[in-house]
């Protein structure tokens, strides 16, 4: 039994779909059928039903499916205990994350990391959902906000502030809101359509609909460059902008909502070497942040 095969069965068990799954694997749709058919032929059973328009398992695959996870798990934490005994960081590396932490905070620590790394193969997924860890293929997520209970091992890598922004040609437009429930009178942008409480981090705060709403802080930042209105930022995202004079930071002196970004990675697993260099590598990097 290839453990090639088990992975291609894992991955359209858990993407209902053998096109998701060869996307996943970086394989052609045909190499996963062919490695379906495989281990089919080898179990004697029909482990996939592949007659509806959705893929489904069969009663064998249902039965199958934590046999081969389980052989998986095995084989990565003896991938992972043996290169800890090398000390040599290499292999493909994993990492699922948003879009913007990969834009903010990952993508410019990369060039260093690789430089000092470059047995290890950085494969970033960027998706705005939680993951299903183990379950999915990534060694290592980053997560925003807070933790649901789970067998996850979390290490905090940065507690950012939330800050208020606006571009200095919109103050100069509508001019500075004094006090927080002047927002009232201004353009708010936030990440859903819905009642948001604006707080200054001084006791006062007020609840209000924003009137655009863009779901991703990344793709959010630029209409506030541009002049679009007043919308909360993640610190590290903002920093930059605000102090280039770019966007000007409302209440500055303020203590502001606050808002914690965690690695996290199965707990059955033994922690490889890959993923202990890049979660030191970030960790380190966004502290430089910090000025």
């Amino acid at each position: 039994m290839e453990l090639a095969d088990l992975r291609a069965f894992a991955r359209v068990a858990d993407l209902s779909s053998v096109s998701a799954a060869a996307r996943a694997l970086g394989q052609p749709k045909s190499g996963v059928s062919r490695a379906l058919t495989r281990l089919e032929r080898q179990v004697g059973a029909t482990l996939v039903d592949r007659s509806t328009r959705h893929l489904r398992l069969t009663d064998a695959g249902v039965l199958f499916r934590p046999y081969a996870l389980r052989i998986l798990n095995d084989v990565d934490e003896a991938a992972a205990a043996m290169d800890g005994l090398a000390g040599l960081p290499a292999g493909t590396l994993r990492v699922s994350l948003p879009f913007t932490v990969a834009t903010a905070l990952v993508a410019p620590m990369l060039p260093a990391f690789m430089a000092a790394f470059p047995q290890i193969r950085v494969v970033l997924a960027v998706e705005n959902r939680f993951i299903d860890m183990p379950a999915e293929p990534a060694d290592l997520a980053i997560r925003v906000g807070p933790l649901p209970d789970s067998d996850l091992i979390a290490r905090l890598l940065i507690t950012s502030q939330t800050w208020l922004c606006a571009s200095p040609a919109y103050i100069a437009a509508k001019g500075r809101p004094e006090a927080i429930a002047d927002l009232e009178d201004h353009a708010l942008i936030d990440y859903a359509a819905r009642p948001v409480v604006y707080r200054d981090g001084m006791a006062n705060e007020a609840e209000l609909t924003p009137g655009t709403a863009i779901s991703d802080a990344a793709a959010l930042l630029p209409v506030v460059l541009g002049g679009g209105g007043i919308a909360r930022l993640p610190d590290f995202l903002a920093m930059p902008y605000v102090a280039e004079g770019r966007l000007i930071h409302l209440w500055a002196a303020s203590n502001a909502d606050q808002l914690a970004i965690h690695a996290v990675y199965p707990g059955h697993r033994a922690l490889s070497a890959k993923v202990r260099v890049f979660i030191d590598a970030l960790a380190a990097f966004v502290q430089t942040l910090r000025l």
